[in-house]
């Protein structure tokens, strides 16, 4: 695989989406608890949602990756890529975050405020993130692993 400058354009390895998924998470958990709460006034309700969506998103993060990955096969990620990316999670991340709140609240208005809000503060966090991830070269965790 080559671009147009002769550099080689190398993969994102599966290692490298599972920790991206994972700091993406802990970003994701803090921010849904922390909206949760302020709209339920109720801890043990953010709790609930934020744990839950560890595991749905972590999955569904991972998912979301590798189906960038197939499609961004010998592309540079681009700014406007970045956007793309940053929207099609979102809609995914938003659908998930609404369903698993209106479990937990029992209200489907809350549930949709919850998701409404975190639809904003999730698109500035998950556009910064997946710049920073851009910084760190392609290969470096794999170098981390195998030492």
């Amino acid at each position: 695989m080559k671009n147009n400058s002769n550099n080689k354009v190398q993969k994102e390895s599966h290692y490298r989406s599972i920790i991206k998924g994972i700091t993406w998470r802990i970003i994701g958990t803090l921010d849904t608890m922390l909206l949760s709460f302020i709209v339920t006034g109720k801890f043990n309700t953010a709790v609930k949602i934020g744990f839950t969506e560890v595991f749905t998103k972590i999955f569904l993060f991972w998912l979301h990756e590798r189906i960038w990955q197939y499609f961004l096969y010998d592309r540079k990620q681009t700014q406007l890529i970045s956007i793309i990316k940053t929207i099609s999670w979102r809609v995914v991340g938003t659908i998930d975050t609404l369903i698993i709140s209106w479990f937990f609240t029992g209200e489907f208005k809350q549930g949709a405020s919850i998701a409404s809000i975190e639809v904003i503060t999730k698109l500035i966090l998950y556009y910064f993130h997946e710049r920073a991830w851009l910084l760190l070269p392609k290969g470096s965790i794999r170098k981390i692993f195998n030492k």
